[in-house]
């Protein structure tokens, strides 16, 4: 089985022999390609900024630059892999070398996903695709049923986040080569698990971004941005920058087998054309060849737009499959740990309230005024919407990272309140999401870390230091000097996991918890998803901090949840069916006397006629 996505720009191999070039560089009058370090031969200018060139004797392993008038060198923009980083001498790759072995894969629909998002510099001891392979039989162990990785595109340094990158369709050195990402989808795709990757569409890397110098109109100075001028998706121009970011989706999708991508932070993009961007990705998924299998489109979007997840009369997507519900995350978080800074203050005032609109209608904010934002009003209304369309979470990268020390829930919660989230989230009919280590509540933190260049190493961790000045943990400036600098070794180090925790006490318990609540996921409500509406939810509040929410699943049963999500036992009626789970501190007397302890939940299941 050969996979390959051809394109327009680029190096691509032609019919016969050889390789043609293409670049998109309206803002010079002359490229020159350099070849293997010694051949410099003149492209030809063609209409609108193209220049191309085919070079017989170019073949895979070959490694080019672009000479720009000035003399500078640069990579190709559409380079499949930078072997010696992002201001080296890009390599043709081809990619029909490579032969897959999961031709009969068509994926899993959407309502089985759950997902485990992971870094791969700081999953395993390697930090490299290899690495994650290794892993992956746990993952199915565990229950989960996608495996969702950080982005990819190569960044400056040995290790990143993965928002820095430049080069767009080129995984990182640092983790292996393209190959090496290709087997780690096949291994995946072998045990049944999807694989969707973290996309950035919003703006590109402040180290090795060359499009400036010979391609200024990929840039729209009309949009400012906090990049700077905004990604061209509306200006002059924007045809070819469209079906760059056009030709990415396809390219992951076709020549990589990606079961889907998360597109980050679309609010962040500037777009005011119709169709925008995003609805034009949207079709770039749906016109997948061979697409009887499921692709998912993931949003991040802090606008918190309903549009983007609507469904038709049928309950077949028009846009985006899900979207990350920050709003559920901050609701869960300030009810375990009480935190109520920076714009957890939106949640501070009824968490549990807001928890429950999320659990039954998406999303907590739908167009109400936003403290933390100084009344601007956030959100659409979302509660036509099934559960599917929304992808919860207790912690992602975003959320322990952004933290100055990278603590992660765990670290901040106690184990009471712990499993007592932890059984909400995995139980409930929205697919959930887990950050790795959180299974095992690893003792490691993750931190922010990066690998720029000196002078821009230097702002930025002075940067990161001053945006904690404003809270009042980091008013002192000796304080603000203990968060861990970004660029040193030992904060990257810090972060990988440590996987003989597993064994050991008080790990094995938590990820033993998840094991079952998983497993009791794919075998009672799993099956029962197909075909979900908005599940016509029920939602109660016996007190402030408790929930009991009632949803109806696609064959018609009743799932039911009952939460005490406080520090004081509640009484409270228990739902009709049968007892699917109840945490550890709801034993079989409490529960006939319908008392709640405090930090307690326990689900219910009512089978139904299929409707």
């Amino acid at each position: 089985m050969k996979r390959q996505h051809s394109m327009p720009f680029g190096a691509e191999a032609v019919h016969g022999g050889g390789v043609r070039f293409r670049l998109w560089a309206p803002g010079v009058a002359t490229i020159t390609l350099q070849l293997d370090g010694d051949q410099e031969l003149p492209m030809t200018a063609a209409d609108g900024g193209w220049f191309e060139l085919t070079v017989a004797s170019a073949q895979a392993g070959s490694r080019y630059l672009f000479r720009l008038p000035d003399g500078l060198l640069v990579p190709d923009p559409v380079s499949r892999f930078n072997p010696d980083d992002i201001h080296g001498a890009s390599e043709i790759v081809a990619p029909t070398a490579f032969d897959w072995s999961d031709g009969d894969w068509r994926g899993r629909p959407w309502h089985e996903a759950v997902i485990y998002e992971l870094h791969l510099g700081s999953f395993t001891a390697s930090g490299d695709f290899a690495g994650a392979i290794e892993r992956l039989d746990y993952l199915v162990e565990l229950g989960v049923t996608a495996i969702e990785i950080m982005p990819l595109a190569d960044f400056p340094g040995r290790c990143n986040w993965g928002y820095d990158g430049v080069l767009p369709f080129a995984p990182d050195a640092a983790y292996g080569r393209p190959e090496d990402f290709k087997r780690l989808i096949d291994a995946a795709h072998q045990r049944g698990l999807m694989v969707l990757l973290d996309v950035v569409y919003n703006h590109f890397g402040p180290e090795g971004n060359y499009l400036h110098a010979y391609a200024p109109d990929f840039f729209n100075p009309r949009h400012a941005t906090p990049w700077g001028a905004a990604i061209n998706f509306d200006g002059e121009g924007s045809r070819v920058v469209r079906d760059f970011f056009v030709h990415n989706v396809l390219y992951w999708l076709e020549e990589f087998h990606l079961d889907g991508l998360r597109l980050d932070a679309i609010h962040a993009i500037c777009d005011d054309s119709t169709p925008d961007i995003i609805e034009e990705l949207a079709a770039a998924f749906k016109s997948v060849p061979g697409r009887a299998r499921h692709v998912h489109m993931v949003l991040e979007n802090e606008r918190n737009q309903a549009r983007y997840l609507t469904r038709d009369d049928f309950g077949r997507l028009l846009h985006g499959t899900a979207q990350w519900n920050d709003d559920i995350h901050h609701a869960f978080h300030v009810l375990a740990t009480g935190e109520s800074d920076g714009y957890y203050v939106d949640y501070a005032d009824d968490p549990a309230r807001l928890l429950g609109r999320c659990l039954t209608e998406g999303f907590a904010y739908q167009g109400e005024a936003s403290t933390f934002a100084h009344g601007e009003r956030r959100g659409e209304a979302s509660a036509h919407l099934p559960p599917a369309a929304f992808i919860n979470f207790l912690q992602n990268h975003d959320q322990i990272g952004n933290r100055a020390f990278g603590e992660r829930l765990c670290h901040l919660a106690s184990p009471l309140a712990m499993e007592a989230v932890t059984a909400v989230l995995l139980l409930a009919p929205q697919p959930p999401l887990l950050f790795m280590g959180e299974e095992f509540a690893a003792a490691q933190p993750f931190l922010f870390f990066c690998d720029f260049g000196p002078e821009l190493a230097q702002a930025v961790t002075e940067g990161r230091r001053r945006e904690f000045s404003r809270f009042a943990r980091f008013a002192d400036p000796a304080v603000r000097e203990s968060i861990p600098d970004p660029n040193a070794s030992a904060t990257f180090e810090t972060c990988a996991l440590d996987w003989s925790a597993i064994e050991r006490a008080p790990h094995r318990a938590v990820l033993e918890l998840h094991r079952q609540l998983l497993l009791l996921r794919h075998q009672w409500i799993v099956p029962r998803l197909a075909g979900m509406d908005n599940g016509d939810p029920r939602l109660a509040m016996p007190s402030a901090r408790t929930l009991a929410i009632t949803w109806r699943l696609g064959d018609g049963s009743l799932l039911a949840l009952l939460a005490n999500l406080g520090d004081d036992p509640v009484d409270a009626t228990p739902p009709p069916g049968q007892l699917l789970f109840a945490t550890a501190n709801l034993d079989a007397t409490t529960l006939a006397r319908g008392r709640l302890p405090a930090w307690s939940v326990r689900w219910h299941l009512q089978p139904g006629d299929s409707r």
